[in-house]
């Protein structure tokens, strides 16, 4: 400290009194090397009080308190001269120096530490903290003020202490034979020196109370250290970090315990209390927030600043801000997980906020990780925005300037409105080109951006299957595996399966969907897209006459009888099952339909029930038949019926369907459809809608299973794996770099042409933030369907290299990258689970699953459900 000292009893200097104050004790070299180092909030603290200790008593007093009390008794003297030692570069090289600072000085002085010793096994690391957090153990200590204005007293009791930690506090607070040195940067001392007022009330309290008792943390001081740091050993490496925290008011002490997590680690038993390695605990579907936020909090610079004093930047005029709360719910988020021993952090101060600034994201619903980070960025650059009155500036075109210059102007015109942490770090520029197709004009911006968001360029094949069936009776169902252009159109595919099936020249194929055993929707336009159709579609292809459409089109949909248990009572409920069946043919009445039904069924009967079923046949088709099931009923179980004709009841009830008629979507049972009944479709194209149920003799006579079995337009299951897409994050560049028109509702106002025109567009990147931020666009969505890309992106770990990407050529900074980062998503669009991949420390990678963090390797953190790719800029490789 070559600066003289602050006076700390000035209140106006005195940081601000919060309800909880955390002051750290540590060795004050250690502290001295990371204030010398760092040019940001750490050397912002010039000044400090000296105390030094000294004993209680002397002469026979203090042989009598030796014998009869094991406490550690002494007194800190505040002392004014503290120039002599400074300037000799004498102080901390016993190691019997102290420093108190605050909690927020003291993480930062700690992560310095953590950066210089990993630094020297590995340059790219950051926010390392391997073992400073080691050896924590509880220790208790009574103060109180002795007569002189100046002392203060300590006493630190075996019987408020193990054995262990009083043990280990005698090596600390002896001061038998080197001089025991403390000073206080952080002002908390100075209470117990206040103005008459408040010292006689803190004297009546102490008559009161006897003494105050801290309830402290020590941290890292082992036995082997027995407090002598030697001079050679401080210029090899950094001790680890002593502590006693305390938390205190402007009137007493209160006590406070940090307790150390313990997280399920491998490896050494220090990462238990390494800084940083904090869950965050699921309030409910808030998975998506958690892995973004994990994410932001183990960003550099980022992390420095808001631990730091990031509110005095606090822009409370912003009309576009939050009033600072989101930067200060996300500040105070960020203590907490990077406090030392922290255990998992239920964040709902941060939701909270979160949800009133940004209703979409209240309740507790899954949410998109990526529309959150989107919105914290934006809210957390207006809340700190260092701008207070945003000039006005007119955008203007390029007109033919060097791209450079325009460049230049619209980052200067965006810097004036826009300058914050967020801008610094996150912020990028495109150059954006609009070309017109009818004259060529051209029209060049520079914008902004806060992420990048690549498209997956994806194979151009797609595997369907599809079941194919005939409409004459001869055969049973069978399907199809083809292949398809994925941006294909329905031509496409009727074309494959034509060719698959050998379609004649007198055929044609008609496609539908099937869902709950009906048909729900004709794929008839050839222009319609594949995309319309899902993995999870139900596909049907009918053999038909090509000229199908001049006869009526008769779709037959079946069910059986099914019992039910309800509240004890057995009852009974007709339930669809099966492919429906199709033909098409002349119709004149119910016989036909009877007649029809029966020949397309025919492929499902039991061989040994052939006879039986061709008798059927002739007979209905003969007159007797027709009037003989005129005047029989079927009955819905097997009471009442008739036995006195056993024979005919078999023959024409039990072995027989009743048909009824439906509305269009298949799911209401008209009329019965008596033989007699004349079907009359005069009206083409004519589609009648039948039910047949199913008796339970036909039901065990034919093969319900078969005609059942329906499979999925694909799927992907445990034994049929979907083939995984792999595509180079390189080639997801070129694809979002690739010049493409607008879209029909995007059309660009031309200025020479006057009037709206469908331009070509071309993304350039021109200028690289620091933090670079990507975006892997797995989620489609249109009008009918949502989905999401499950391919394999293969992206740099160490070396991003965009050298060959960007259109500007700067020398002053580096286009090379490296992943910190990834957030992960897991399932489909309906459901689905978010975690975070991060790297802390040396080569080392995180596995942040909500409130568990565990370690992974780093071969393990390439998949195909990383969403969000967080790197920032290293030297060139």
């Amino acid at each position: 400290m070559d600066a003289a000292p602050r006076d700390c009893s000035d209140t106006s200097q005195s940081p601000r009194n919060d309800d909880d104050v955390h002051v750290y004790c540590v060795p004050y070299r250690w502290w001295k090397e990371a204030e010398e180092s760092t040019s940001g909030t750490v050397s912002d603290w010039k000044g400090g009080i000296l105390y030094t200790a000294s004993p209680t008593s002397s002469g026979p007093m203090k042989i009598i308190n030796s014998i009869f009390s094991s406490d550690i008794a002494f007194n800190l003297r505040r002392e004014d001269d503290i120039l002599q030692d400074t300037q000799s570069g004498e102080v901390g090289i016993s190691g019997r120096d102290y420093a108190l600072v605050p909690g927020e000085m003291w993480l930062q002085a700690l992560k310095w530490h953590s950066n210089s010793k990993a630094a020297s096994k590995n340059g790219r690391t950051f926010l390392a903290c391997e073992d400073d957090m080691s050896d924590i153990y509880p220790l208790q200590l009574r103060l109180s003020t002795p007569s002189e204005d100046n002392l203060l007293g300590v006493r630190i009791s075996k019987k408020d202490n193990a054995t262990e930690c009083f043990r280990r506090a005698c090596k600390i607070f002896s001061i038998e034979s080197e001089i025991l040195r403390i000073w206080d940067f952080s002002g908390q001392t100075t209470q117990y020196f206040l103005n008459d007022i408040d010292k006689g009330t803190l004297y009546s309290q102490m008559q009161v109370e006897q003494d105050i008792l801290l309830k402290l943390q020590v941290y890292g001081l082992s036995d082997s250290c027995r407090n002598e740091i030697k001079k050679d050993e401080m210029t090899g490496q950094h001790p680890n970090a002593s502590s006693l925290m305390m938390n205190s008011d402007s009137r007493k002490f209160t006590s406070s315990f940090v307790q150390s997590s313990s997280p399920t680690f491998g490896g050494n038993a220090c990462e238990a209390g390494s800084l940083g390695l904090t869950g965050l605990q699921n309030l409910g579907n808030t998975c998506f927030m958690n892995s973004a936020l994990q994410c932001l909090g183990h960003t550099p610079k980022l992390v420095d600043y808001f631990l730091g004093d990031y509110r005095r930047e606090i822009n409370y005029e912003n009309p576009l801000g939050m009033n600072g709360e989101i930067a200060s719910a996300f500040g105070e988020l960020l203590k907490q997980l990077w406090a030392p021993g922290a255990t998992p952090v239920a964040p709902r101060t941060f939701k909270s906020k979160l949800a009133h600034f940004a209703p979409q994201f209240s309740g507790f619903n899954q949410h998109d990780s990526q529309e959150l980070l989107a919105f914290l960025l934006d809210g957390l650059h207006e809340d700190v925005n260092r701008v207070k009155n945003k000039p006005y500036a007119e955008v203007k075109d390029s007109d033919g300037r060097p791209d450079e210059e325009v460049a230049d102007e619209y980052w200067q015109n965006h810097l004036a409105r826009n300058d914050s942490i967020i801008v610094d770090l996150c912020q990028g520029q495109y150059r954006s080109t609009l070309v017109c197709p009818l004259c060529r004009k051209s029209s060049i911006t520079f914008d902004p951006f806060m992420y990048v968001s690549l498209p997956l360029p994806s194979t151009s094949i797609r595997t369907m299957t599809v079941t194919v069936m005939t409409t004459d009776g001869s055969s049973q169902q069978s399907s199809v595996t083809i292949t398809v252009p994925k941006n294909g159109k329905l031509e496409d595919l009727n074309q494959a399966l034509g060719s698959s099936c050998s379609i004649g020249v007198d055929e044609t194929l008609l496609v539908v969907e099937v869902y709950n055993n009906k048909i729900i929707r004709y794929l008839e336009d050839p222009s319609d897209s594949l995309s319309l159709i899902r993995d999870e579609d139900r596909l049907v292809a009918y053999r038909l006459p090509k000229d199908f459409a001049k006869l009526p089109l008769v779709v037959f949909m079946h069910q059986q009888m099914e019992e039910n248990n309800f509240l004890g009572k057995k009852t009974t409920s007709w339930k669809a099952f099966g492919i429906p069946l199709l033909a098409s043919c002349s119709i004149t009445n119910g016989s036909d339909i009877r007649a029809l039904y029966l020949k397309l069924v025919d492929p499902y009967l039991d061989p040994a029930d052939n006879m039986i079923d061709g008798y059927d046949i002739d007979t209905s088709t003969a007159n007797e038949g027709t009037t003989e099931l005129e005047d029989t009923s079927f009955p819905e179980s097997g009471e009442g019926a008739d036995t006195s004709d056993k024979n005919s009841l078999d023959m024409h009830t039990n072995t027989d369907f009743n048909y009824y008629r439906a509305d269009e979507k298949g799911t209401g049972r008209g009329s019965e459809i008596e033989m007699n009944e004349q079907i009359a479709c005069t009206v083409l194209p004519c589609r009648l809608n039948v039910i047949a149920c199913w008796p339970e003799k036909m039901v065990e006579r034919r093969n319900t299973l078969l005609l059942s079995s329906l499979p999925e337009t694909y799927k992907s299951g445990f034994f049929s794996k979907k083939p995984k897409e792999s595509v180079s994050l390189y080639k997801c560049l070129e694809a979002f770099l690739k010049e493409e028109p607008l879209g029909p509702e995007d059309m660009w106002y031309c200025p020479v042409c006057k009037k709206h025109c469908q331009a070509s567009k071309k993304l350039d990147l021109w200028r690289l933030p620091e933090i670079l931020v990507i975006h892997l666009k797995r989620f489609s969505y249109n009008r009918f369907l949502k989905n999401k890309l499950e391919t394999y992106v293969d992206f740099p770990v160490h070396d991003l290299n965009l050298s060959s990407y960007i259109s500007f050529k700067s020398g002053d900074s580096s286009n090379c990258y490296m992943l910190y980062a990834i957030s992960n998503h897991y399932g489909s669009m309906g459901g689905g689970h978010y975690t975070a991949f991060i790297h802390h420390g040396g080569t080392r990678w995180f596995d942040f699953d909500d409130s568990h963090v565990s370690p992974i390797t780093e071969d393990k953190i390439k998949s195909s459900a990383a969403y969000l790719l967080f790197y920032r800029r290293v030297q060139d490789v």
